[in-house]
């Protein structure tokens, strides 16, 4: 994918072999609920019989300040944007490099210049990746009226629209609408703009959904016509036969976020096998099960058997538009996002 290189090479942190009727006690995983499919672990399992325990959280703030006061778990799921609040905070441990088996196959356009370099530490390893963009229902929604993101502020539609109920996502829809394409870099007045025009948006949402299946039902019902979606919502809705547009080529771009996992510190879990569980997550046979459900995989060797038909199917491919990348941001203006998002979502 064309916009990948440019925008992503900043990070610088960074078919199951059988339905398990047990858990591997010696491994507990915080993640995102779905991410347990054994699909996406089956080398784990083909290796210890069975896959590990899963916990699971909402969103990561509940993660964090759950993990912060004192649950015990092994590794954890994060996406890159909340990578260096969970670096500073202490309560992980870097990997080590040399354990994870495709580290040099994974895409350099992911997790920077060269995370095999030994240079620095290695505390997030980005797994999965995926786009943000324009939902629609193209039966009622013509497509001149997604060809911008200020659709978002169109009367037509005021009560039918809808955003996640994610600080990252909705801010990265603000700053593509007006006119930032780098968060990382963002100024004080961009953050304003952004934040003007959530409130703006704020009076048009019939809600701000909170996981996929909701969004999906929602559509799905009629209740909202036009939504800023997970790639995922692309194949979910073609395979339920509902109708679905995915624009990822608004004149102001769309969003692109990366997802991986961390280390954490003082575990109860055998460290030997987070490695496996890390290293069966990165393996080829991961790679389409993990298409089939909405996301790319950080393994470019195995991606690069990965048509653009059939990313392009599931809201990954090509595309000729601007792109914002959900990289690590300065700590003051995520928790300064938080507290304006809070802000917007309560009216004022």
């Amino acid at each position: 994918m064309s916009n990948l290189k440019t925008l992503l090479c900043s990070v610088a942190l960074i078919g199951a072999a059988g339905a398990a009727t047990a858990e591997d006690k010696d491994l507990l995983v915080f993640d995102y609920s779905g991410f347990e499919d054994p699909a996406f672990h089956s080398k784990y399992i083909e290796t210890h019989g069975s896959s590990p325990r899963f916990a699971f959280f909402g969103d990561e703030e509940e993660a964090f300040q759950k993990l912060r006061s004192g649950f015990r778990a092994d590794v954890s799921h994060i996406c890159a944007d909340s990578a260096t609040k969970w670096v500073e905070s202490g309560i992980l441990e870097p990997w080590d490099a040399s354990k994870i088996t495709a580290l040099a196959d994974l895409n350099a356009d992911l997790t920077g210049t060269d995370i095999t370099s030994e240079t620095a530490d290695l505390y997030f390893l980005p797994t999965d990746f995926g786009s943000t963009a324009t939902a629609y229902n193209p039966d009622e929604v013509p497509a001149e009226d997604v060809a911008t993101l200020n659709v978002f502020l169109n009367p037509k539609y005021a009560g039918r629209m809808t955003l996640p109920d994610n600080v990252a996502d909705s801010y990265a829809l603000a700053y593509l609408a007006t006119g930032t394409t780098d968060w990382t870099t963002a100024t004080e007045e961009q953050f304003q703009a952004a934040s003007d025009w959530l409130r703006q948006v704020h009076p048009n949402l019939r809600t701000y959904w909170t996981d996929p299946a909701e969004l999906a039902q929602l559509l799905a019902s009629g209740e909202v016509l036009v939504a800023w979606a997970w790639n995922e919502t692309l194949p979910t809705m073609v395979e339920e036969g509902f109708p679905i547009g995915f624009q990822r080529e608004a004149t102001e771009g769309s969003s692109l976020w990366l997802c991986g996992y961390v280390n954490l510190k003082d575990s109860d879990g055998v460290e030997d096998k987070a490695y496996d569980f890390m290293n069966a997550l990165l393996d080829p046979s991961s790679t389409q099960a993990l298409l089939e459900a909405g996301y790319g995989h950080s393994n470019a060797a195995a991606m690069a058997d990965v048509g653009d038909d059939a990313l392009t199917e599931v809201g990954l491919g090509a595309i000729s538009a601007p792109v914002l990348a959900q990289l690590p941001m300065a700590q003051d203006l995520r928790e300064r996002q938080n507290a304006e998002f809070e802000k917007i979502k309560a009216g004022f």
